[in-house]
C-alpha cells in the first residue's frame, strides 16, 4: 500500500479534510504535545516515590497509563487530546494522602481506581456532559485565557525565571546567582529559557510549521552546547541535571510488578476514605472540564450553543484511563493542558492523540532520551502557548459586566489559586452569586446546574 493509500484510511478514520488538517500537521501537533509532556515520566516518578513507591516501577506505569488513556481519547471521541497521570493530584497523593493522612499508597490507590468508576457512571448518565454544556459562553472563553496564565505561569516556574521570594514570587536574580556560584548551574538555564522564549515567539512570527516542537529542540540542543561547552555543570542536588540521555543502564523497561493491582479497599467504607475519593473526584472533574473548554474553545471545536459535539467519548476516556491508572499503579490520569501546544501547532483530529500515545509507548523504551529533556526546554513552549490561549479574552463580552466580572474572576483565581478547578469554582460561583443579586439570573435563564454548582462549591470551601 502507498503513502495515499495510508493517507486514505487515516482520512477515513479520523476525517482529516473535514477538520482542516493533514496527516504531516497531525504528526507535527503529536510530537509537540509529547514533547511538551514527556516530564510527567521524570516528575511523576519522582512525586509518588515519596510514598515509598518504587520509581522505575511508577515511570512504567505513567507511560502505560498515559499511552492507553490518550489511545482511548482518539477512539472514542476523535480529539486531540493527551492524558497523563495529573500534576497536582499526584501531589495530593503522595504529600496530603499517604504522607499527611496516613494511609498507604496501596489504599490511595483504591481511592482512586473507585473514583475512577464513579467517573464513568457519571460519564455514561450524561452528568460530566449536562455539566459542561451548563457553562455559560463568557466563562468558557474565560477558562481558556485563565489555563493560558496557569501554564505560562507553570512554564516560569519550571524555567525558574520566577522563584520563591518575600513578595511570594519574585524574579530571578543573575547578579545574586553571579556572586553564590550557581550561574553555572541554574543561571544558565534561566539565561537559555528566555532565549528559548525569544526563539520560539520568533518562529511563531514567521509562521514556521511546527514552531513550537522547534523551539523546544533548538533550546535543548543549545543547552546540550553550554553543557558541553562547561558553561552548564549540572548538580542533580539542586535538581539540574544532564541535558544528555544517559543510555548507560541500556534500554530496559523498567519492572512494574511492585505496583502493579497492589490496591488496598480494607478502608473503603470509612469517612476519611470517602473523603479523600471525593477530593480525587473534585479536582480531576474540574481541571479535566477546564482544559476540554479552554482547549477546545481555542480550536474553534464548540457548536454554535457552546457544547463540544464528541464529549462524552473525551469524559468516557479520561474516566477509564484513571481506573486503569490505578491497576497500573499511578496517580489520577487527566486530559492535559499541555494539549494545547499540539492545537496550537493545528493539531484537530484523534491522529494527534494517537502520535502522542505511540512516542508514550516508545518512552518505555527510550526512557534515557525522554528523561534528558530538560525543563527550560519545555518552558518556552508553555509560555507561548499561554499567549495563544490568551487571545480568547477578546471572545468575552466586557460590555456587560454581569458576564465580564465572573469572567475576570475565573481568569485570575487559576494562575493566582495555582489550581484550574479552583477557578471554575470561583467564576461558577460569582456568576450565580452577581446574577442573582443583580436581577439577572431570569433573563439570564441560568440552568438548574449551575445553581447546584454554585451550593456545592461553596460547601466544599466550608467542608473540606
Amino acid at each position: 500500500m502507498g503513502t495515499n493509500g495510508k493517507e486514505g484510511v487515516l482520512e477515513r478514520v479520523f476525517h482529516l479534510s473535514e477538520n482542516q488538517t493533514d496527516v504531516k500537521t497531525e504528526v507535527m501537533a503529536g510530537f509537540t504535545t509529547f514533547m511538551t509532556m514527556a516530564y510527567i515520566l521524570a516528575v511523576n516518578p519522582s512525586i509518588l516515590s515519596a510514598t515509598g513507591m518504587d520509581s522505575g516501577s511508577v515511570f512504567t506505569a505513567t507511560a502505560l497509563a498515559s499511552f492507553i488513556a490518550t489511545l482511548l481519547m482518539a477512539g472514542l471521541s476523535n480529539y486531540p487530546f493527551a492524558l497523563a497521570p495529573g500534576m497536582g493530584l499526584n501531589a495530593y497523593f503522595a504529600y496530603t494522602v499517604v504522607l499527611n493522612m496516613g494511609y498507604t499508597w496501596q489504599m490511595a490507590l483504591a481511592a482512586v481506581f473507585i473514583e475512577g468508576l464513579i467517573f464513568i457512571a457519571l460519564s455514561l448518565t450524561k452528568v460530566r456532559e449536562g455539566i459542561f454544556n451548563a457553562i455559560p459562553m463568557n466563562l468558557k472563553h474565560a477558562v481558556s485565557v485563565g489555563i493560558g496564565l496557569f501554564i505560562a505561569f507553570l512554564g516560569l516556574q519550571n524555567a525558574k525565571i520566577v522563584v520563591d521570594g518575600e513578595t511570594l514570587v519574585s524574579v530571578f536574580s543573575f547578579k545574586a546567582s553571579l556572586a553564590d556560584g550557581s550561574f553555572h548551574t541554574v543561571g544558565i538555564t534561566v539565561l537559555l529559557a528566555i532565549i528559548g522564549i525569544l526563539i520560539t515567539s520568533i518562529l511563531v512570527v514567521k509562521n514556521v510549521k511546527g514552531n513550537i516542537l522547534w523551539g523546544i529542540i533548538i533550546t535543548w540542543v543549545l543547552g546540550m552546547l553550554c553543557q558541553a561547552a562547561g558553561l552548564y555543570q549540572p548538580n542533580p542536588e539542586l535538581g539540574m541535571y544532564s541535558v544528555f540521555p544517559d543510555f548507560s543502564s541500556g534500554f530496559g523497561i523498567p519492572s512494574m510488578s511492585s505496583t502493579f493491582l497492589k490496591l488496598d479497599f480494607s478502608k473503603v467504607l470509612s469517612l476519611d476514605f470517602i473523603v479523600v475519593m471525593f477530593a480525587f473526584l473534585f479536582v480531576d472533574m474540574f481541571d479535566t472540564l477546564g482544559t476540554l473548554i479552554g482547549v477546545a474553545s481555542k480550536a474553534d471545536m464548540l457548536d454554535k450553543d457552546g457544547k463540544l459535539p464528541q464529549i462524552k467519548g473525551a469524559l468516557l476516556a479520561d474516566a477509564v484511563g484513571t481506573s486503569v491508572a490505578a491497576l497500573l499503579g499511578t496517580s489520577t490520569t487527566t486530559t492535559f493542558v499541555e494539549s494545547a501546544a499540539g492545537v496550537a501547532e493545528g493539531g484537530r483530529t484523534g491522529l494527534t492523540s494517537v502520535v502522542t500515545a505511540i512516542l508514550f509507548g516508545l518512552s518505555l523504551f527510550l526512557s534515557p532520551f525522554f528523561l534528558a529533556i530538560p525543563s527550560f526546554a519545555t518552558a518556552p513552549a508553555l509560555v507561548v502557548v499561554g499567549f495563544l490561549m490568551l487571545t480568547s479574552v477578546t471572545k468575552i463580552d466586557f460590555k456587560d459586566y454581569t458576564e465580564a466580572i465572573p469572567s475576570y474572576i475565573t481568569i485570575i483565581a487559576m494562575p493566582f489559586m495555582y489550581s484550574i478547578s479552583e477557578g471554575i469554582s470561583m467564576g461558577v460561583i460569582s456568576y450565580v452569586i452577581i446574577n442573582l443579586a443583580t436581577g439577572n439570573a431570569k433573563k439570564k435563564k441560568i440552568s438548574v446546574i449551575m445553581y447546584v454548582l454554585a451550593v456545592l462549591f461553596v460547601l466544599k470551601y466550608i467542608l473540606i
